[in-house]
């Protein structure tokens, strides 16, 4: 009995020693673990699964934003990766996207890139993003932070300086411009504007400016907003939008108010199908052309490198842009970045 006693006990220490050693060579991870800057950058580095890249978009108010995310789906494919592009549902929902960036953070993805709707609101989320030793890639409209390792974008100063001096020369040198963008708190906002105004002011001095005012680049606002700029200023002789949903509400109030087209000269930012149209009948001079596929594309493999251990970045990694007016818009360079 003794012995039979004896040889359960030495069977149960045997199988304790066997599970001990199993759960050793197989660890679980507890909620402490999980939260771990290690485990966060468990998408790229677990054996078979693809790197989860979080984008975070200004929104998909407008087509652009819908050929940006075919740029990055079309890239995360080819460089094998999963990308999950979002954003909110106007370029005027700060805290919507904010908080799109702190479920992000909890998801803990291989990197994320931002695209961001007010420069400085979101440095205490990305500094998260930081501690967590999850790589940033800023891209279209940057952040007043040194996270992120390089920022994908458009010069949109010098591309504004250019629909500056287009819209300078088509006047002659004189007259009032009224002058409308998105808004006041994006990197994209701040730049079109100051490039366009800067070079205007340094080499048309005897163009008025109106504005710039500001509709969130939203069409029914930027249409109101050119209304009450030409009801206060029935000779202005020239707009400029500084993006899709801007110039879009500006070609609206023109048609609206059926004004004579040919004492107006109007130049936009980017394409869509009412610019693209509205360019090749003249009712609109011209516009600047981003390279929305480009861009999506760009923060891919910029997001790709960082999780494969590249530490070294260009500050900027610019996207470039053209201009396009009845005589371009057909030309081959110019069809490869248009979007309608």
């Amino acid at each position: 009995m003794a012995q039979k006693r004896l040889l359960i006990l030495g069977s149960v220490a045997v199988f304790a020693l066997s599970a001990c050693s199993s759960a050793a060579a197989t660890p679980v991870p507890t909620q402490a673990s999980v939260a771990t800057p290690v485990v966060t950058q468990a998408p790229a580095v677990t054996p078979g699964a693809l790197p989860y890249i979080s984008i975070v978009s200004k929104g998909f108010q407008h087509q652009f934003w819908q050929a940006v995310k075919k740029g990055a789906v079309d890239e995360g494919t080819k460089e094998g990766a999963t990308v999950n592009f979002i954003g909110p549902n106007t370029e005027q929902d700060v805290q919507p996207q904010l908080d799109m960036l702190a479920t992000e953070l909890a998801k803990k993805p291989a990197a994320l890139c931002f695209a961001a709707l007010d420069s400085q609101a979101a440095g205490p989320t990305l500094q998260k993003f930081a501690d967590a030793k999850i790589p940033v890639i800023a891209f279209d409209s940057g952040v007043d932070s040194t996270i992120p390792l390089t920022t994908v974008a458009t010069d949109n100063v010098a591309a504004a300086a250019l629909a500056a001096d287009k819209m300078g020369d088509k006047l002659g040198g004189k007259g009032k411009v009224g002058v409308i963008i998105h808004d006041q708190t994006s990197r994209t906002g701040i730049d079109r504007a100051k490039g366009f105004v800067d070079e205007m002011t340094k080499k048309y001095p005897n163009i008025k400016i109106i504005g710039p005012q500001y509709g969130g680049g939203d069409l029914a606002k930027s249409a109101d907003l050119a209304k009450s700029m030409l009801s206060a200023n029935p000779d202005i002789n020239g707009f400029f939008g500084g993006n899709e949903g801007s110039i879009g509400g500006v070609l609206n109030a023109v048609t609206e108010l059926h004004l004579d087209q040919t004492k107006l000269t109007i130049i936009g930012y980017d394409s869509g199908q009412k610019q693209i149209d509205a360019i090749n009948s003249g009712l609109e001079f011209g516009a600047i052309q981003q390279n929305p596929i480009g861009i999506g594309a760009k923060c891919v493999v910029e997001a790709m490198l960082a999780i494969k251990g590249q530490t070294t970045f260009d500050k900027v990694v610019d996207t470039g842009f053209l201009w396009a007016d009845k005589t371009t818009i057909n030309n081959a360079d110019v069809q490869a970045v248009l979007y309608k």
